[in-house]
């Protein structure tokens, strides 16, 4: 891990304010007029009293506004963050996860570590332990509902990836499946790449309900542009429902993957060349991502980058940051002296009224 500025000459630029003032007349004063007072030490004790005040003050707000033109410096400068180095195999394949986020999603008849969590918490867990072992594929992330929506774009960048993916919201694109959308979307994010290396890899629980093309079509055309799609219906057979108040008094078994429609799911895989995996627990959901990484194996022959991220932001938020803190500063310093100087002619017009 490495910082580095990207250009250096806007350093040229860090004496600036100190050449100004040094080239620059003093500003003029106004205390040109002249008091004579039989009281004037006591005068010249406060008036010291207020400058050494008055100057503990200025040199606090030298001191902020050096710290925000050095921000601003340093922004213009361009500060980079050169990452890890991370292996990338020169015959990468582009895999694309679409993963539904439809409102029945959150059934919790799976189990993670001993305890019963919605389905799309179990994906999230799995998913992200396969993401680590696709070191050097480009991956992608759709999410879809009602509608299908790009997440992430495909990237070599895992630890977005796996952020994006946890940040994923049961009902964020609606409460419906759109199957065909979202294998219409993954087609379009990969037709530029190469045939032999586009995977898709699509996980439900239910049926196509919603969206403008049906599942076998987008298939069909997914066949058509050489995307092999591998489609995973996840979801438990059985499930006991409590009865009264909990207990098992009138318990009942339910298949909470009723609605799942396993062959269309089939019929798309088939088509493009893939397979159709079933998935009743977590562990059977590792297991399919463990025999994919056999079905789609990572290629040899890697070659190294170094990920490259603009850091600009930070300084130049600093800056933004002290600047609004001195503005406020002065705001409430000028509104307090208002107040004072109301309340003061207001006691000097009581003491008027009042004898």
């Amino acid at each position: 891990m490495l910082i580095t500025l990207s250009m250096l000459w806007p350093l040229l630029f860090l004496p600036l304010p100190w050449i100004l003032r040094i080239l620059m007349p003093p500003a003029a004063s106004t205390d040109t007029g002249l008091l004579r007072v039989p009281f004037f030490d006591a005068i010249d004790e406060l008036a010291h009293r207020r400058e050494r005040n008055r100057s503990s003050r200025s040199w606090r707000l030298r001191f902020a506004l050096f710290c925000i033109w050095i921000s601003l410096v340093i922004a213009a400068c361009g500060p980079t963050y050169i990452g890890d180095p991370i292996t990338v195999r020169d015959k990468a394949r582009d895999l694309m996860f679409a993963v539904d986020v439809s409102g029945s999603m959150q059934m919790t008849d799976l189990t993670l570590r001993g305890e019963q969590v919605d389905r799309l918490t179990v994906i999230k867990d799995v998913l992200n332990e396969f993401i680590d072992r696709r070191n050097g594929d480009r991956l992608g992330l759709i999410l879809f509902g009602s509608q299908a929506y790009l997440q992430t774009p495909l990237t070599f960048d895992r630890p977005t990836l796996k952020q994006l993916l946890y940040e994923a919201q049961i009902g964020i694109a609606g409460p419906n499946t759109a199957i065909g959308d979202a294998i219409g979307l993954a087609l379009k994010r990969l037709k530029d790449r190469p045939n032999e290396s586009k995977v898709l890899i699509l996980l439900t629980d239910g049926a196509n309900t919603a969206g403008e093309i049906s599942p076998i079509q987008a298939a069909q055309l997914a066949k058509a542009k050489g995307l092999k799609i591998y489609t995973i219906g996840v979801g438990a057979d059985e499930m006991v429902m409590p009865g009264l108040l909990g207990t098992r008094l009138g318990a009942r078994r339910i298949n909470p993957s009723a609605d799942l429609d396993a062959e269309t799911l089939t019929a798309i895989a088939e088509t493009t060349g893939g397979r159709y995996f079933r998935a009743k627990s977590t562990d059977g959901l590792r297991q399919i991502y463990q025999l994919l990484d056999k079905l789609e194996p990572i290629e040899s022959d890697p070659e190294t980058f170094r990920p490259i991220r603009s850091l600009f932001y930070y300084p130049l938020g600093l800056a933004l940051a002290l600047s609004v803190a001195i503005a406020l500063r002065y705001l409430l310093r000028s509104l307090l002296a208002r107040r004072n100087m109301q309340a003061r002619e207001q006691a000097d017009l009581l003491n008027e009224v009042v004898p």
